[in-house]
């Protein structure tokens, strides 16, 4: 034991940052192209091809039980959008029909399967709402290659999908194959999620694939740091989780990892620059400020425009100003004045008078004429 960390930690650890990391990443191209739903039917449509597997070879081996797992969740993710194509059906009621159907059909095979020969042995359960102590070094390697597999498809072909991502109608036009694209992500994105069942389970793998990408779209409008970005939010979900897991008794890594990840992408809403929501209300506060000053700015050209035939030189208080902004609505006149008063627009008097500077009078005389509205003095 190193720090703490013994080798069945380590590769919980290991395995889950992997998976994570490949879900986080092939999760942005299912959030951008609207199929976050995806994910859900998949993981559910992938059970009956664990449990064939089992019933057909009565073996528990990786490989055997991913690739049952795999032509499962395809046959899933092709009859999706067969209907969606060929029929009236939309998108989001086709996703819940094969969910269910298939994942009935999983539960059956799975019952029948118990009482095959070795039943008690495969654990085929598991891959319900996942086992992640369970994974031995043989499943780290397999999660290793073949999450390596995937990402170096998504890399060769990285321009293709970015076009299909964006845009499909613009990408058909130029010659490129929209149709065996579509395929070939898909099929990417069902290679991710049937990585992640025995770890994070049939529940709750689509969580991992949304959550990940969906918080690393409120960090940045590429889609090179995006993919990045949800690599990384994947992978630290899945250390924390199974770190976590091992930390606290009947802890299971699978719902802490989902768990680590959803708090991830609750912090992207809250604090990313620009569309982080405490951005948002800083940026409205700091609007709505502006605003008040160029309003209380007009007001103030419009009474030096009134007494320039008593007073050129004419100079308004504090309590005509705010006399004057309460017609039009109440507001701390004095804040806004300071904030004209720094921004140079304004200048201040003995005896708590106020009067418009030259650059002043340019700005509100803009703002009269409806232009550069809420913004900054053309000087």
């Amino acid at each position: 034991m190193i720090f703490g960390l013994n080798h069945t930690l380590l590769t919980v650890a290991f395995g889950s940052a992997s998976l994570g990391a490949v879900a986080g990443a092939l999760g942005c191209f299912a959030v951008l192209r609207r199929q976050s739903l995806l994910g859900d039917a998949v993981s559910h449509a992938a059970l009956p091809g664990i449990a064939l597997a089992f019933i057909l070879t009565q073996s528990k081996e990786p490989l055997t039980l991913f690739l049952g797992a795999l032509i499962a969740g395809c046959l899933g993710a092709i009859v999706v959008m067969n209907v969606v194509a060929t029929t009236r059906v939309k998108s989001d009621s086709a996703l819940g029909i094969v969910l269910s159907v298939f994942f009935g059909a999983g539960l059956v095979l799975l019952t029948f399967s118990q009482r095959q020969p070795g039943a008690s042995q495969a654990g085929l359960d598991r891959f319900l709402f996942g086992q992640a102590a369970t994974l031995l070094n043989r499943d780290l390697w397999f999660m290793a290659i073949a999450g390596a597999v995937v990402l170096t498809t998504l890399v060769v072909f990285w321009k293709e999908f970015k076009l299909l991502a964006f845009d499909p109608v613009y990408a058909s036009s130029l010659g490129f194959p929209v149709r065996a694209l579509e395929v070939l992500l898909t099929a990417l994105i069902v290679a991710a999620i049937v990585l992640g069942l025995q770890t994070v389970g049939v529940v709750l793998m689509s969580a991992l694939v949304v959550a990940p990408a969906a918080a690393a779209r409120q960090w940045t409008n590429r889609l090179s740091t995006m993919v990045v970005l949800g690599a990384v939010a994947g992978a630290v979900a899945g250390v924390l989780g199974a770190l976590t897991s091992s930390t606290f008794e009947r802890v299971p890594a699978g719902p802490a990892i989902v768990l680590f990840a959803a708090v991830i992408t609750i912090f992207s809403f809250l604090f990313a620059p620009g569309r982080g929501l405490v951005w948002q209300t800083i940026n409205m506060r700091s609007r709505h400020k502006s605003l008040r000053a160029d309003a209380l700015l007009v007001n103030m050209l419009d009474m030096e425009e009134q007494h320039a035939h008593d007073n050129p030189e004419h100079a308004h208080s504090t309590r005509a100003l705010k006399a004057a902004a309460s017609v039009t609505g109440a507001f701390d006149v004095r804040g806004s004045l300071e904030n004209l008063n720094r921004r140079g627009l304004v200048t201040k008097l003995p005896d708590d008078r106020w009067k418009l500077s030259t650059t002043g009078t340019e700005h509100a005389s803009e703002l009269t004429r409806g232009e550069n509205i809420g913004g900054t003095p053309t000087s």
